[in-house]
């Protein structure tokens, strides 16, 4: 059996649903990350086996102790959302980083995961030549080409839509479909496309650690149907059981297109873009050397994906989804931006006494955002989300992973959970485009009795748990601007953190039971 196996983009759709199942495969798996306690709080964290190491694919320095002993590593990193130059000149960067440590590091195999498509290119003219790929899917092929130019053998999947709960391509689909009775759609609607269950993809990378007649092999993966855009959509429809009517028209562009998906769907423009720009191009399997290199695994139909889809997102086992990237966002901030004391910082710090026990009062703020709602003036949060959306940022879109369970690094709404600390405290930090920085944290401390204030030092409510509910709101900003944003709205700031902490507070003393979050499916 294969010993020491690195995945890379564990903080990632794909990466963070490979690990868990390599692990129950019974493998050691380390995971390099830049921010190491961004996977803090994983269901798998503490499992034997598991490892995580400080990395960062574009600073060579941090990669040879990172793999040292290592003998697989999965290659599930890109920058999509840097812009459209920059992503590919970051992503080659990285890649060569890479190739040229594992090498060095005896590394035995790479094992990566591109995208389908032919490149085709044009005849030579005064504007040179045109590829028929778009940026990003001539960019995910040129990182298996910049990986293969290097010693250690490679493995190279390919596939096209990815159908899963929380996946990117899949949230675009649905949330086009659900939203949207009648689509005005571009021509792009009627390319081929192969689209593949994120299980199916799962099992063909843990499968290739096994297999080592894939090695220096280039696969293309792909669902049991081919279907074109406006089938998936109409298909989806036809699973959910709605009646959706679509119209294609030549004047949409890729811009027009990614700006309407901005505001339909959850994806920012800056991801749909790119991903409406790749969906020009026929994306099918070519050949059959999937199925001869693995032959026990049976793709399963698109419309059987969907089924499996939308069950694990009612059932609340989405163990990853699109926006717990680091880079979700191409107005985040660095992951290791971490609060600390410094001239500028403006505060806001609430404190009210709760007449409920700690765990009562963290599963009410663990509860906050997403389809749960931000307890007081919601509808003020949704104008604010729709402000945001307008000029390209995140908005509310995002939801949250699970109704009731929040780990670090997880996507709340425009939020980031930036800190757990479970029991006691949540941390967000703002993601939304602002003219400074944000963060908001609430935290549950135990309440002495005789402690002044205290509703027992009164003599009410003998008996009664009672904790110190804190909920603090930071802002850092940026030149006049920030000072002048955060004053103007100081007003609409102050009514709703009060409303909401009372609400937190009212939800914590009715005394819900404390719910356990669900054991994530692998």
């Amino acid at each position: 059996m294969t010993g020491k196996i690195m995945v890379t983009g564990a903080t990632g759709y794909i990466g963070g649903r490979l690990v868990p199942r390599l692990l129950a495969s019974g493998y050691s798996v380390r995971c390099l990350a830049r921010d190491p306690s961004r996977l803090e709080g994983r269901p798998w964290a503490d499992v034997d086996g598991a490892e995580v190491v400080q990395g960062d694919l574009l600073e060579p320095a941090t990669l040879p102790s990172a793999l040292e002993g290592v003998d697989v590593a999965y290659y599930l990193v890109h920058s999509m959302a840097a812009g459209e130059h920059e992503f590919a000149l970051r992503d080659r960067e990285a890649a060569i980083n890479f190739a040229q440590a594992a090498y060095k590091a005896g590394v035995k195999r790479i094992i990566y995961l591109g995208g389908l498509g032919i490149n085709k290119w044009s005849a030579m003219t005064k504007e040179g030549r045109r590829s028929t790929l778009s940026a990003h899917l001539r960019s995910r092929q040129e990182i298996g080409n910049i990986l293969r130019a290097h010693p250690v053998p490679v493995t190279e999947f390919r596939a096209a839509i990815v159908v899963g709960s929380g996946s990117m391509s899949f949230e675009m689909i649905r949330s086009l479909t659900e939203r949207v009775p009648i689509m005005i759609c571009p021509r792009w609607v009627a390319t081929p496309c192969q689209p593949i269950s994120i299980d199916d993809v799962l099992s063909y990378l843990v499968a290739a650690s096994k297999e080592e007649r894939s090695t220096g092999q280039v696969i293309e993966i792909g669902g049991a149907s081919v279907l074109t855009y406006r089938q998936m959509m109409l298909g989806y429809a036809r699973v959910r059981g709605m009646r959706r009517w679509l119209v294609s028209v030549p004047v949409l562009t890729p811009r027009l297109s990614s700006l309407w998906v901005n505001l339909v769907t959850p994806i920012p423009a800056a991801y749909a873009r790119p991903l409406i720009e790749g969906l020009a191009s026929p994306v099918v399997v070519t050949n059959d050397l999937a199925h001869r290199l693995f032959p026990e695994i049976k793709p399963i139909s698109y419309y059987e994906a969907v089924r499996v889809a939308l069950e694990n997102t009612d059932l609340n086992l989405v163990e990853t989804n699109w926006a717990s990237s680091l880079q979700s966002s191409p107005y985040a901030h660095p992951p290791a931006t971490r609060l600390h004391a410094e001239q500028g910082m403006i505060m806001e710090r609430r404190e009210r006494i709760v007449i409920a026990d700690l765990d009562k009062v963290y599963q009410a703020f663990a509860r906050i955002g997403g389809r749960n709602g931000w307890y007081y003036a919601n509808w003020l949060w949704k104008a604010r989300a729709f402000l945001d959306r307008l000029t390209g940022g995140v908005g509310m879109r995002r939801g949250r992973r699970d109704p009731i369970d929040l780990v670090e690094g997880d996507a709340l709404d425009w939020w980031r959970v930036e800190a757990v600390e479970r029991g006691k405290l949540i941390r967000l930090r703002a993601e939304m485009r602002l003219p400074g920085r944000g963060w908001l944290e609430f935290r549950v401390e135990p309440l002495s009795p005789t402690s002044p204030g205290s509703p027992e030092s009164s003599g009410s409510l003998a008996g009664a748990g009672q904790s110190m509910l804190q909920q603090t709101a930071w802002f850092q900003p940026r030149g006049l601007a920030g000072l002048i944003y955060w004053y103007a709205l100081y007003p609409v700031h102050r009514l709703i953190f009060a409303g909401m902490i009372r609400e937190i507070a009212r939800q914590a003393e009715q005394r819900v039971p404390v719910l356990t979050p669900p054991a994530h499916r692998l």
